[in-house]
């Protein structure tokens, strides 16, 4: 039937592959310390290590149906995970509405994916690799982006398919920090780039995923505006993030295509970091509503020192990772081949990332600054 249980690594196998490992590591440590005492650990780190797996096939699959098979595996991972608080309904229905979205997406993947193993002959992403323009000249071309956009931007949380990502945020805080910042929302982006050189440069590819990914980008960034929850400013930055990268692979060009892949890494670093800083805050201080924290450098300095760091790569200040992100994000806009779009986009990409600096401030510096209140002086 032409299923094989066929990996490769390449560059952005590798990248995607280095990432699941890396930053998964770290969550493995932190999560040691931040799950001790919570009943059915054992659980959780068998849902993580299944999760962790499903990720890493799905990065270094070379057949599609086996592609498919980790990508529903993560689903179904990740359903464990959000819904792992399974006494709350929060929880519950959370959950529920992550695995029915990626789900339905997963459908539209499989129906992509039979598509073209039927066109080309073959499910071997190296074969198909050499088929580019046979199925960008097919009648059916259309459909088959529209398939598989719908399946990326279900597991991506692009608009309209969002709003399940914020409602996942009930999930113990590790897997917010891995799932949502280096691994399971960034499978849609991998998806969108393993098909670039098969099914991209084309005025339909492009323009839906600059169309959509730059709504996204500042819809989500002014929703971030408007949150007091730690974990609900850091889920709508995310969506933003992610808007950002399917923005940059639409764009298409040497110079987007780099930047989307250091933004990719930028977003994994001062995201998980910043997660993990907000799930030490509601661990010790019992809230992680902003409006009620404040000073806690005094109490937390490692912690403090972390989270200005985490904000100053998020903000893209200069002598850190995010400016070298941002730096070729401006790049890739003003190279835009339509010159009359170079300024609207740069424009755009700007004051998307003003408002992204500011929900990084909230998260990462606010709660530490100002007058210490009495009740947590003894954290």
């Amino acid at each position: 039937m032409g299923v094989n249980l066929n990996f490769r690594l390449d560059g952005l196998s590798l990248l995607f592959t280095l990432m699941i490992t890396g930053i998964g590591t770290l969550i493995y440590t932190y999560a040691s310390k931040y799950m001790r005492g919570v009943k059915y650990v054992d659980r959780f780190f068998a849902y993580l290590s299944v999760f962790m797996a499903s990720m890493l096939g799905l990065v270094l699959s070379d057949n599609l149906i086996c592609l498919f098979l980790f990508w529903e595996l993560t689903s179904i991972s990740s359903f464990f995970l959000i819904g792992f608080n399974n006494e709350q309904e929060k929880s519950r229905k959370n959950a529920q509405m992550a695995l029915g979205i990626t789900g339905f997406g997963g459908f539209f993947i499989l129906t992509a994916f039979i598509i073209i193993g039927n066109l080309v002959g073959s499910y071997e992403i190296g074969d198909i690799l050499n088929s580019s323009e046979f199925l960008k000249n097919s009648f059916i071309y259309p459909v088959l982006i529209s398939l598989l956009f719908v399946g990326a931007f279900t597991k991506s949380a692009q608009f309209p398919f969002h709003f399940w990502l914020p409602g996942a945020m009930s999930a113990p805080t590790p897997v917010s920090a891995y799932l949502h910042s280096a691994t399971m929302v960034k499978a849609g982006i991998y998806l969108l780039a393993r098909f670039t050189p098969i099914l991209g440069n084309n005025i339909y590819w492009n323009t839906t995923l600059m169309i959509v990914g730059g709504f996204t980008l500042l819809y989500a960034a002014i929703n971030s505006l408007y949150k007091t929850d730690l974990k609900g400013i850091l889920a709508y930055s995310t969506i933003a993030a992610l808007g950002m990268i399917v923005f940059l692979i639409g764009i298409g060009t040497e110079y987007a295509l780099i930047a989307a892949m250091t933004f990719i890494l930028v977003h994994a670093f001062y995201k998980a970091a910043l997660f993990m800083i907000a799930g030490i805050i509601d661990h010790e201080a019992h809230t992680r509503d902003i409006t009620l924290i404040s000073g806690l450098r005094k109490v937390m300095p490692i912690v403090a020192l972390t989270g200005c760091l985490a904000a100053l790569s998020n903000a893209g200040i200069p002598f850190t990772f995010g400016f070298i992100a941002k730096d070729l994000i401006y790049e890739a806009t003003l190279h835009h081949p339509i010159a009359s779009l170079q300024y609207p986009l740069t424009a755009l990409v700007i004051l998307a990332n003003i408002i992204l600096l500011y929900a990084g401030f909230q998260a990462g510096i606010k709660p530490f600054i100002g007058s210490l209140p009495t009740k947590f002086e003894k954290l």
